[in-house]
């Protein structure tokens, strides 16, 4: 029995939630509740599990248990990015040599959300937009998107060259030196889409609420206890990226980091004729540490998300919240001069997972137990597919994305604490020093 004492604790500031209808969460697990899988955790990872278990055998009882309320938890506090292709988070690059396999397994998982939004009418401003991956400098455009454009041109991907000139025209800001616009990503409100997707689960699916699983047990029977009930299932697929470490999981071998973002209100015209009336975008940065990620949205509003620290205690101070709130509004009054007075409306904090060797925690981890975690910060589309993927081995299915999966490995061991500490932050100082060229 695995003593679950570390518990998801979101602030409840998040922007994507905040401009959307009040709804229902769907009740707590209470009592004594038998299924035969039980998913644990309602990110992306866990719905798209769900999901899946439920096409393969509509005569499966499933249970998915949520300690927090879905669209409110990481996934939800996403930036809106379904990205497509291989996609670089710090200097490394190491994703564009599995190419094919990553860009297979993405839109695997765009493909799947697509339907789902589709098929039950789900309202998260899924938009077909593309993103712009961008530089700030020109040692940026030579180091990341000149790799990337190479290994866009071997996958016989199309894509399209900006500018500094081309870049404000587009983007309404003079901060890029240039950019690389691909068609492939959506752009969504996250935390619409998770809602969306829990509340259209298929009938043979058991959704819990708030409700934080204390005790595991992956014995021959998995038991769950709650603070209100206890739940066993003959099978369990585990997706709470880097809270698996506290299922007893991957246990050093994940390296848990906060992601802060702001929004602003949404402009008015006249502020938007301003920049130029331009169409809504996303931008990824050629250095995801050192730079920023943004968005212009459909209702017209600016998310930055910028300052992402090593955070192994997974819980954020109201300080350090204001701090970074204080560093996105000098950022947005940097990258928009001319939008002067437009002030940030909420910031939230979000935990991505990240691996020593950008590898996913997947597979099976005892006899009966399957683990969907560490998305390496691709959480909307990889998390999917992972879920789905594992979906298909509790159930001995066989699945064309499953060798794709299993291709890229698995988390690479990292030090122990505190010498761990040390070295993921001075790696982490190094990546900023390294590419401040593109802060």
């Amino acid at each position: 029995m695995t003593r679950i004492r570390h518990l998801p604790k979101n602030d409840r500031t998040l922007g994507w939630s905040a401009v959307l209808p009040p709804r229902q969460p769907k009740p707590a697990l209470k009592g004594e509740v038998t299924a035969d899988v039980v998913v644990i955790g309602a990110g992306f990872a866990g719905l798209g599990a769900a999901r899946r278990l439920a096409e393969l055998d509509p005569s499966l009882k499933i249970a998915l248990i949520e300690a927090d309320l879905c669209g409110e938890n990481a996934s939800g506090r996403n930036s809106g990015f379904a990205i497509d292709l291989p996609h670089n988070v710090g200097s490394s690059l190491e994703e564009l040599a599995k190419g094919r396999a990553y860009l297979r397994l993405a839109r695997g998982g765009i493909e799947a959300l697509r339907e789902s939004v589709m098929r039950h009418g789900i309202a998260c401003d899924w938009s077909e937009d593309g993103k712009f991956h961008t530089a700030a400098s020109e040692r940026g455009r030579r180091e990341v998107l000149e790799p990337t454009t190479a290994e866009l041109d071997r996958l016989g991907e199309s894509y399209r060259w900006l500018n500094r000139e081309e870049c404000e025209a587009r983007l309404g800001t003079p901060h890029f030196a240039s950019a690389v616009h691909t068609p492939g990503t959506v752009l969504l409100n996250p935390s619409a889409l998770c809602r969306g997707l829990a509340d259209s689960l298929p009938d043979n699916v058991t959704l819990y609420e708030q409700s934080p699983v204390l005790e595991a047990d992956f014995g021959p029977v998995v038991t769950l206890k709650t603070a209100q009930g206890r739940l066993r299932a003959g099978k369990a697929i585990v997706a709470v990226n880097g809270f698996a470490m506290r299922f007893g999981l991957w246990k050093g071998r994940l390296l848990n980091f906060a992601a802060h973002a702001s929004i602003t209100r949404p402009l008015t015209e006249e502020e938007q004729a301003r920049i130029g009336n331009i169409a809504p975008w996303g931008t990824t940065p050629a250095n995801a540490f050192a730079g920023i990620t943004m968005r212009y949205t459909n209702d017209r509003r600016i998310l930055i998300r910028q300052n992402i620290h090593f955070q192994p205690s997974m819980h954020v101070s109201e300080q350090l919240q204001a701090k970074v709130r204080a560093q996105h509004q000098r950022s947005f009054d940097a990258y928009f001069p001319k939008l002067r007075g437009v002030s940030m409306a909420q910031t939230w904090t979000g935990f991505i997972c990240l691996s020593r060797n950008g590898a996913p925690g997947f597979g099976q981890v005892a006899p009966n137990v399957w683990s969907a975690v560490c998305q390496n910060a691709v959480g909307v589309s990889k998390g999917t597919t992972s879920g789905r993927m594992a979906a298909a081995l509790a159930l001995g299915v066989d699945d064309p994305l499953l060798g794709d999966m299993l291709s890229l490995g698995q988390p690479n061991a990292v030090p122990p604490r505190p010498f761990l500490d040390i070295g993921v932050r001075a790696r982490f100082a190094w990546e900023l020093f390294a590419n401040r060229h593109e802060a």
